[in-house]
């Protein structure tokens, strides 16, 4: 049999099996199921007279790195310095769980291989023992096919990651054309969302909001806190379009409207320098419900970041000093989210590829009542629009994942063949 040890081929064979693998709700990767018989394996570690290594040196000696760091912030977590400081203690937790599934991936790699140098030793031990050469073959097989999801596994943990992911971040629900309708189905996505991100245990609050005059809203911003938060939202920004009958049509005709959503990381200070006197602004009076202080106190704050035209109005808080903090935070997370689409813009041509650019200009899905479905347009796939309004937008989310994980397997093929 001949024995493939080429990187090249080794990820072309990656490319194929990445679907496979379902990035899990809670922490981004689970452990894999594969259905061995629907791949198209390379050969590599089938042989009887020695170890074929599919890892080379240089992966074994970047995982060895990798363990190393996470056995050393295991004792850290030790360390009365560390406990002491809750801020710190959570600090190296996170960065511990960064790292866990990678290194028990790779433990029980490396176990693997040694059983399976055992179970060959065996078979060419065995002479003309019939059962004895049986027994060790079916378990090299068993071993190797779990060698084999293991490798893609690690291949795919060890995949670049977007800087952002582990971050919480601002979703923006803005109606787009489409009039009253367009802010009741507004109102819609907001409710999808929510259903989301409590099934998902996120802690979400209202930050700006502008209900329509016929229900729904004109533009509604909320924060969003909890693990991973970006990684999974992120997949949600552009143009969502609502093709229904809508609740004010009374002869019966199906309307289009549109919704953007915009999803931007959470930044502070260090991240964007604002210059204060690039800021303008003014303050008013809210009105509506808060009591005499919001009608008869200048409460809500009006700010325009010059040099972009962003403008930024807060009325949501009682007081004109958490407003202006509101308003800065905003402002922060919406000049960082437009940095932030130049350097996925550069990458994504670098790359090559396209799953989407993430901009708001782009259609990314239909909603069709009519037909009771939603069409992803980036996975060229529809799913049940029951599911979706019930806030399952779990799936979508992970065939965009996995879409994106085969694109930056087949751009390691190509920088391999390079």
């Amino acid at each position: 049999m001949v024995k493939y040890t080429s990187s090249v081929l080794l990820i072309a064979a990656l490319c194929s099996r990445a679907s496979a693998f379902v990035p899990s709700r809670s922490i981004g990767l689970s452990r894999p199921t594969l259905n061995i018989n629907d791949v198209a394996l390379v050969p590599t570690h089938k042989t009887s007279t020695s170890l074929s290594m599919v890892l080379d040196s240089a992966m074994k000696s970047r995982l060895d790195g990798i363990r190393r760091s996470f056995q050393a912030l295991t004792e850290r977590l030790a360390d009365p310095d560390v406990i002491a400081d809750s801020n710190l203690l959570r600090q190296v937790m996170k960065d511990r769980s960064q790292s866990e599934e990678t290194v028990q991936a790779f433990d029980e790699y490396c176990q693997l291989e040694t059983e399976l140098e055992g179970a060959q030793e065996l078979f060419q031990e065995a002479g003309d023992d019939v059962e004895m050469r049986e027994m060790a073959r079916s378990e090299m097989k068993e071993i190797e096919v779990r060698l084999d999801e293991l490798e893609t596994l690690i291949k795919i943990l060890l995949l670049p990651k977007d800087p952002n992911d582990d971050r919480n971040c601002m979703l923006e629900i803005r109606a787009g054309t489409g009039g009253s309708e367009a802010n009741i189905f507004a109102g819609d996505l907001l409710d999808v969302y929510r259903k989301f991100m409590s099934a998902e245990g996120w802690q979400v609050s209202m930050m700006d909001s502008s209900p329509g005059d016929d229900g729904g809203y004109k533009n509604v911003v909320l924060e969003v806190k909890g693990d991973s938060v970006y990684s999974k939202l992120k997949w949600e920004a552009g143009v969502h379009r609502v093709q229904r009958v809508p609740a004010t049509e009374t002869q019966g005709r199906v309307h289009t409207s549109t919704a953007t959503v915009a999803i931007m990381p959470e930044c502070d200070e260090v991240d964007v320098k604002i210059d204060p006197k690039d800021i303008e602004m003014s303050t008013m009076r809210s009105g509506g419900a808060g009591g005499q202080n919001v009608n008869k106190v200048e409460t809500a704050v009006d700010l325009l970041h010059k040099p972009t035209g962003i403008r930024i109005k807060c009325t949501q808080e009682r007081s004109q000093l958490k407003n202006k903090e509101l308003a800065m935070k905003m402002l922060m997370a919406r000049l960082y989210d437009i940095e932030n689409e130049k350097r996925e813009a550069e990458e994504r041509e670098r790359r090559g590829v396209q799953i989407g650019t993430g901009g708001r200009s782009e259609k990314i899905r239909t909603y069709n009542w009519k037909d009771s479905r939603v069409s992803d347009h980036r996975l060229g796939q529809n799913f049940p629009l029951q599911n979706f309004l019930s806030g399952d937008v779990g799936p979508i989310i992970d065939g965009l994942i996995i879409k994106d994980q085969e694109a930056k397997l087949r751009q390691l093929s190509e920088d391999a063949m390079n």
